[in-house]
């Protein structure tokens, strides 16, 4: 009896631990995207249920990519920006129908559309009319007195009756983060949001343990080489050291600078999944969650988590995606089923279709959800 016991534990993790993935078709798909290094972690009936690192996470120095590294998650961050306002809406500091320009300090107005208020609400959405045409790195880009076109940096329909993805929304939503919770940003992060959560990660890299970096790799065709990005987890001291609390924010990148593993990010997923809640711990009301995800343009797009039903047929998703530096990340989960997946690749070679999707991911994706979660 004890034997058939521990044979049926043993039967029972072995599932749990997701060998029922076919690691060699991963391996395959990697292969044929040739890929530097993939994490991926599969959450069910928000559990993870299987997490597994592939290939490398450095190619200089040879070594292989580990479940804990950490890699920068581009524009997934957007997302962690999205739910500080939120906390900051609940406690009564922010309203979405504010006047983003009273929110950050100086005038934001398409020059177009001189008495259109754009509110915090399009910023989150990408509906505010403002484009990155001018950079998004600092805000100078929309200051008349820094930039003499600043002018560019607005669309030529009204805020509020369009969409264009920009980074430059998330830097001014970092900023307003700053100036209403009176903390600098990356710090704000890190207490309210990932500490409560227990995860390890953050936006300033000095606060982190660099050991842990998974190296990013774009492609250089000329060369048919990967060339290493040393950008991605630059430490911007200088900046740091002459900050400007309240306008120099982009400095942590609100935008697209979260550092943090595959499996903290699905626990991360897992809370934005169960509607703002991570067990008793709640992050976000469960309302102001929904909005998040709820569609404000006809693409899908809500308040930075985006519907998407193309990526695994007959199943409708909800997350977002990143792309720097050579890396893609992908998190997407379905909020009534409970389950997700997150992937990450620090590097592969024509892996982006015609519509510029990761088809590596996707079809990682694919795969996963086929083995672990498809009944």
């Amino acid at each position: 009896m004890k034997y058939l016991f521990l044979l049926v534990l043993f039967l029972f993790s072995f599932l749990i631990r997701g060998q029922s993935v076919s690691e060699d078709a991963i391996q395959q798909l990697m292969e044929k995207y040739q890929t530097v290094g993939l994490s991926v972690v599969v959450v069910k009936k928000s559990e993870a249920v299987y997490s597994k690192a592939f290939g490398m996470k450095n190619l200089e120095t040879g070594e292989r990519l580990k479940t804990s590294d950490i890699f920068r998650i581009a524009s997934i961050s957007k997302s962690f920006s999205a739910t500080a306002v939120m906390q900051l809406v609940e406690a009564g500091k922010l309203s979405l129908d504010a006047d983003a320009g009273e929110l950050v300090g100086f005038r934001i107005r398409n020059p177009k559309f001189p008495d259109e208020v754009i509110t915090l609400k399009m910023l989150l959405s990408h509906t505010s009319s403002i484009n990155d045409s001018q950079g998004y790195f600092t805000l100078d880009p929309l200051s008349p007195n820094k930039n003499p076109g600043w002018k560019g940096c607005y669309n030529d329909y009204a805020p509020g009756s369009g969409y264009e993805y920009c980074n430059l929304n998330f830097n001014l939503i970092g900023t307003i983060i700053e100036k209403y919770s009176g903390e600098r940003f990356d710090q704000y992060i890190t207490n309210h949001i990932l500490k409560p959560l227990n995860l390890y990660g953050g936006y300033c890299v000095d606060s982190l343990d660099a050991s842990r970096f998974a190296g990013l790799y774009n492609f250089d065709s000329t060369a048919n080489a990967y060339v290493y990005s040393d950008g991605a987890y630059h430490p911007r001291r200088e900046q740091i050291r002459d900050y400007v609390f309240g306008y120099s924010t982009p400095v942590f990148s609100p935008t697209g600078g979260m550092k943090i593993s595959a499996p903290d990010l699905a626990n991360y997923m897992t809370m934005q999944m169960n509607y703002g809640k991570a067990g008793k711990i709640k992050i976000i009301p469960k309302k102001l969650s929904q909005l998040m995800q709820t569609p404000v343009s006809g693409n899908g797009y809500g308040l930075t988590l985006e519907k998407k039903e193309n990526l695994i047929p007959g199943e409708t998703l909800i997350g977002h995606t990143g792309s720097a530096y050579g890396l893609y990340s992908s998190m997407f989960f379905e909020p009534e089923k409970k389950f997700g997946i997150v992937a990450i690749t620090n590097g592969c070679r024509d892996c982006l279709d015609e519509h510029w999707e990761n088809v590596l991911l996707k079809e990682v994706t694919n795969l996963l959800y086929d083995a672990l979660i498809r009944e």
